[in-house]
């Protein structure tokens, strides 16, 4: 039975890992459509987004099977209680790059070379953070989960000059406000995923020390 029980443990690891994959690499496409203003990119997120539902489902329903027929305890319990909360923020990620995929698609139809904040910093961060919040769970790595969290403050500070930067852009320029519009959206849709992984991060600590971490002073 207890054999039975860790298969099933780890069946739902590799499930939770392939999700992260998959999401992973939703951030990455829609970090390049918005280097590129790549409409085509964009559309691909935001049509296959159905995948990233799917399997977010799918883990939720193993995950609550495992509960009812098993009632785990220790840390078999934080694991799953740990993948239900960070398979809900994959999913969440997977929506803030369909978002940000939405706002490309919107903003290629708007081209301008007049307004231009350079995403290219913020989203690198934001895809690291989502790798090392993973690769944290993978290792049960507790140093690399509390990285994750401090690099949340530098993705905020960039968001903040994102904003300053395009309102002052508004004043001077009312009539491309539907443009600038998207493009501050673009900032909050990537600072989502870094509150994102951020969570994850802090599930990942969870799980390892047992220790609710939420807003914690750090």
């Amino acid at each position: 039975m207890a054999k039975h029980f860790h298969k099933e443990l780890d069946k739902i690891k590799k499930m939770i890992l392939s999700l992260g994959a998959m999401v992973e690499e939703r951030v990455r496409q829609a970090s390049q459509a918005i280097d590129n203003r790549q409409s085509d990119i964009a559309r691909q997120i935001i049509e296959s987004d159905y995948e990233v539902d799917e399997r977010e489902v799918e883990i939720e329903e193993e995950c609550l099977k495992i509960l009812a027929l098993h009632q785990p305890v220790a840390i078999d319990l934080r694991f799953l209680i740990a993948v239900v909360k960070i398979n809900s923020d994959l999913e969440r990620i997977a929506d803030e790059s369909v978002n940000i995929a939405q706002r490309v698609v919107t903003m290629a139809k708007q081209a301008t070379s007049r307004f231009f904040f350079d995403y290219a910093p913020m989203a690198a961060k934001v895809e690291s953070m989502l790798k090392m919040s993973l690769d944290a769970l993978v290792n049960m790595d507790v140093d690399s989960a509390f990285k994750v969290v401090m690099l949340d403050d530098e993705v905020d500070e960039i968001h903040r000059q994102a904003y300053r930067q395009i309102r002052a852009d508004m004043k001077t320029q009312p009539e491309d406000i539907v443009y600038l519009m998207n493009l501050y959206l673009v900032s909050r849709h990537l600072e989502r995923i870094g509150d994102h992984a951020t969570n994850i991060a802090e599930e990942v600590i969870y799980l390892i020390e047992g220790e609710i971490v939420r807003h914690a002073d750090y």
